[in-house]
């Protein structure tokens, strides 16, 4: 097939506007509502008690979620991409079901399991420890969307440096953990970095699920994404939900332009 020049220029025209409408726009419509009354403006509204509790707690979620899913993540690669056992295949399916199920089956099957009356929630309660509706429950529903993120980046690596550096490791005498540290791990940094970067951006982004395991008491258990939603939808903020979504989309930029970054070292090294 021979592709002309103008054939070229229309693709990439059709290609820009495609991407200039859907995000574009959108995005630059939400950043003139933000600024539209100031700078000043913009910044009292993201410092208020219930923003700043919110950007915290965003961030808490953040940090407990991204050390658990590397060690789980690491050790779920390792498994598939290393191991020979039954059920390996299942493994795999059970790994993609967060990409597949929606972030509210994801709410509700944890209020099932963990409410009142629940699987495991009667028992947590009667200990005096509450899952739903807390803090608790909005970390296990974002650790469980973003699970599949390090799993996926770092099982395609380990696949393809092979095994024979960790066999040649250990006929030296190297045990299981100074294989895994010198070995494995340096060879799976990039993998693991960007996997690491995806997990930040989504954890930060997370809502469906969110929302049906907090309470979303303003200064208590709301994230941004919480915060922009009952801005908009409860108090009717127009304003206030676009302050917050900028916000929330600056940190999204900044991982953006962190994985690019890191993207960009990892094709030079």
């Amino acid at each position: 097939m021979i592709v002309t020049r103008g054939w070229r220029l229309s693709l990439r025209t059709l290609a820009l506007s495609y991407l200039a409408l859907l995000v574009l726009v959108p995005i630059g419509m939400i950043l003139y509502r933000t600024f539209e009354n100031g700078i000043l403006a913009f910044w009292e509204s993201i410092t208020t008690p219930a923003a700043i509790s919110a950007l915290n707690l965003s961030l808490l979620i953040v940090v407990i979620v991204v050390p658990v899913n590397v060690v789980f993540g690491i050790v779920t690669a390792l498994a598939l991409a290393r191991g020979r056992f039954p059920g390996r295949r299942l493994l795999e399916a059970v790994v993609d079901i967060p990409f597949a199920v929606s972030p509210v089956v994801v709410g509700v099957a944890l209020i099932t399991l963990w409410g009142a009356g629940g699987w495991f929630g009667t028992f947590v309660e009667n200990i005096g420890f509450r899952v739903i509706f807390g803090i608790p429950g909005m970390v296990l529903a974002t650790i469980f969307v973003t699970l599949p993120f390090v799993v996926r980046e770092v099982e395609p690596v380990l696949r393809e440096i092979g095994e024979e550096q960790e066999q040649a490791a250990a006929t030296l005498g190297a045990n299981s953990w100074q294989t895994f540290s010198r070995i494995t791990l340096p060879a799976i940094r990039w993998g693991l970095t960007y996997g690491v970067v995806l997990t930040v951006a989504r954890a930060l982004g997370e809502f469906g699920a969110v929302l049906f395991v907090s309470s979303g008491f303003a200064g208590v258990s709301q994230t941004l994404t919480l915060l922009v939603h009952a801005r908009y939808i409860d108090d009717h903020n127009t304003f206030g939900a676009y302050t917050a979504a900028t916000l929330l989309m600056m940190l999204a930029i900044l991982t953006l332009l962190l994985m690019t970054v890191l993207d960009r070292k990892r094709s030079t090294t």
